[in-house]
């Protein structure tokens, strides 16, 4: 496939396209004035001040495709998505809550041997939540919370013009059968390596080394990115050769694929070496693959061409800019930065 086919084919990706109806529904929240919320909208987790340290809040919940193909993945990815959501700001993920929802007791019992297994792995307690057991659909959501240092938050909207974009990405997995945009490489691994890998973004952001980062969700490795810019009020540029990329897997797919540890981190390049090294000791594979640019495109580089996947000055991925960001912290960011 040539760059300006996969351009085409990444916009029209679901798991990008389906991020705009944050922008439709965020609007209708009124603006409570609460000095002790420091960021919210546009981050993976809300971040709230409590003493030294922050609390980090935040929700997911799993597509009905997903409940649909494998009711046991999606117990098991709701918890994961929850967990990446604290991992990405830097921080350590204390508890969760579920709301299940279900019409028929085999299907709940599938999600929730699937919700046992991820919190037996990965040792983050479900510690309460709602059950509907008379309902005419299916589907389960989580919500965590985390904590972080009150100086250690890795944001998704403090990425700076000249910054290094580095991915990184546990390329040892396998797509399951009939998922084939979920990489998993968790269910297979022990406890013990998860909860290792797991422990490495809290580490960049205690060393201060990024600037900002974001896990790789549903829109893939490029469309998290093209988030991370969007709410930064920045462009960047990636060289598409340069990404991690397992050996025999098809790379539009990879490109698109929720990864079941990736993170997208920008960073000043003295920094880029440490945590690619950092990354490394836990057998995951980290490049820089590009640089954050002023402008407000993101432009993909492949060989000798290049094209724009997003032009943010006319698309809208999930339309959290800068001004959405609480300004207190943005302000605590510029100072220091």
């Amino acid at each position: 496939m040539n760059l300006e086919a996969l351009i085409s084919d990444i916009k029209k990706h679901p798991g990008i396209t389906r991020k705009r109806t944050i922008s439709d529904v965020l609007h209708f929240f009124p603006k409570i004035d609460q000095g002790n919320i420091l960021a919210s909208w546009g981050e993976d987790a809300a971040v709230i001040e409590f003493g030294d340290s922050v609390l980090l809040l935040a929700a997911d919940g799993i597509m009905e495709p997903l409940m649909k193909t494998n009711p046991y993945f999606a117990g098991y990815y709701s918890v994961l998505v929850n967990i990446h959501d604290i991992l990405a700001m830097g921080g350590i993920p204390l508890a969760m809550v579920d709301v299940i929802s279900m019409k028929e007791e085999k299907i709940c019992a599938q999600v929730m041997r699937g919700v046992e297994a991820a919190v037996r792995k990965f040792g983050v307690p479900m510690v309460g939540g709602h059950t509907h057991p008379d309902c005419e659909y299916h589907a389960i959501d989580v919500a965590i919370l985390g904590f972080a240092g009150k100086n250690e938050v890795i944001y998704s909207h403090t990425a700076e013009s000249g910054d290094d974009i580095i991915f990184a990405m546990d390329t040892d997995g396998y797509f399951p059968d009939r998922l084939p945009y979920a990489w998993d490489t968790t269910s297979k691994k022990s406890e013990e390596f998860v909860r290792r890998q797991m422990r490495i973004m809290n580490e960049i952001g205690k060393k201060g080394l990024a600037t900002a980062g974001k896990d790789m969700s549903n829109p893939g490795s490029l469309g998290t990115l093209g988030m991370l810019l969007e709410t930064s009020g920045k462009g960047g540029i990636v060289d598409i050769d340069l990404i991690p990329k397992p050996e025999n897997e098809d790379l539009t797919q990879w490109l698109k694929a929720y990864q079941g540890f990736g993170f997208v981190l920008t960073a000043n390049p003295d920094n880029s070496e440490e945590i690619i090294n950092l990354f490394r000791t836990v057998s995951v594979e980290a490049a820089v693959v590009g640089s954050v640019q002023s402008n407000n495109k993101l432009i993909l580089k492949q060989g000798n061409n290049t094209g724009v996947l997003f032009d943010f000055d006319k698309d809208v991925i999930a339309g959290c800019k800068g001004p959405l960001v609480t300004e207190r912290v943005r302000k605590k960011s510029e100072k220091l930065c």
